[in-house]
């Protein structure tokens, strides 16, 4: 199998021979075009804008599911199969990946989205005493920690654990995600024209990083406050000044549990801090954080206004695209600091 990788925030593309030969271009295609798997439903939306009919492209995960806790079926294991392209987001969030990949017999080229990209630490409550001068020291940690854990071969593997992997909710690294996709398609079939495409698209997420800064900047730093179900934001929280004062779940992982000293601890911070609003999210049950909202006595926000965090919506719907999600996301986060973000530009709608 292939393994190919991203050196530094632009996307700039090292291909890694690991043993196997790569499956031709459109290989598993009945109609010769390029065969693409991706695992995240951010993935594949960022893929198709890209690519838009000169390839297939197929998400492992559906609408609305979390990657923490996907089990892949036969369905997985026979797109995988079929697949030229694997794009995996990486940064530990594909747990299951490399067990189902070798299920599979995959044997195209792997692009790991998330190498080159500055990773934040991981911890396992990263807001008790939270201090954003402390973050540039975090940085350093799991930038030292990534290099530690890759073998020679370059492959970083997928379950480290020990940086958060949520990348996507700092538009600054969907860019260089999508560069990286950009570059590999291109590598892996040259007669695909993607010069228009990706120069359209990538101007889009520019707007969008522009847009999302200057509606949160209409608030003062200090009330920059947010309450999310578990600790996905984080990458959100560093890229434009917001703090998550805490979370429901406290850990990175949708399907972990909290204690009742957690939820006491969260409560009391809520008030201290004066959070007005707790955030459900799209792929995890609200009843814990409807608990906390309850006993802080602060507004839920659930339903059409949980946020997306680790999953887009249904096709057609106002989350169904990443530029949607993140537009939904940002309206909802602002909005519940009183605001109102700036008029959307008719590129993102």
């Amino acid at each position: 199998m292939r393994t190919l990788t991203t050196v530094g925030a632009i996307g700039a593309l090292a291909l890694v021979l690991s043993g196997c030969a790569a499956a031709a271009p459109g290989a598993g295609s009945a109609d010769d075009r390029l065969e693409i798997v991706a695992t995240t439903s951010q993935l594949a939306d960022i893929t198709r804008e890209l690519v838009g009919d000169q390839a297939e492209v197929t998400s492992l995960l559906r609408a609305g599911a979390s990657a923490h806790a996907f089990d892949p079926g036969p369905s997985a294991l026979a797109a995988l199969a079929a697949a030229d392209l694997l794009i995996v987001n990486g940064a530990g969030l594909e747990t299951w990946l490399d067990s189902t990949v070798e299920a599979s017999g995959f044997a195209g080229t792997l692009v790991d989205t998330s190498l080159g990209l500055d990773l934040l630490a991981a911890d396992d409550d990263p807001h008790e005493g939270h201090d954003h001068a402390a973050d540039a020291h975090a940085d350093e940690a799991a930038d030292e920690s990534a290099d530690e854990a890759a073998p020679a071969d370059g492959h970083t593997g997928h379950d480290h654990g020990d940086v958060d992997p949520h990348v996507w909710n700092d538009p600054a690294n969907a860019i260089a995600q999508a560069e990286a996709i950009r570059d590999a398609v291109t590598a892996a079939d040259p007669a695909i024209d993607l010069d228009a495409s990706a120069d359209a698209y990538l101007e889009r997420l520019v707007e969008l990083e522009a847009w999302m800064r200057a509606s949160i900047e209409q608030v003062p730093v200090e009330e920059r406050l947010i309450v999310t179900t578990h600790d996905t934001f984080g990458y959100l929280e560093r890229a434009f000044d917001v703090q998550v004062v805490g979370t429901v779940l406290p850990s990175l992982d949708d399907a972990a549990g909290a204690s009742a000293a957690h939820i006491d601890e969260l409560v009391a911070e809520i008030a201290e801090t004066g959070t007005r609003v707790v955030f459900s999210e799209t792929a995890i049950d609200p009843q814990l954080a409807a608990t906390i909202a309850r006993e802080a006595g602060v507004e839920l926000r659930q339903g059409e206004q949980a946020l997306a965090a680790d999953a887009l919506g249904l096709e057609g719907s106002p989350t169904g695209t990443y530029l949607g999600a993140m537009v939904h996301n940002t309206t909802a986060i602002v909005t519940a600091w009183g605001a109102e973000p700036l008029p959307v530009p008719g590129s993102l709608t």
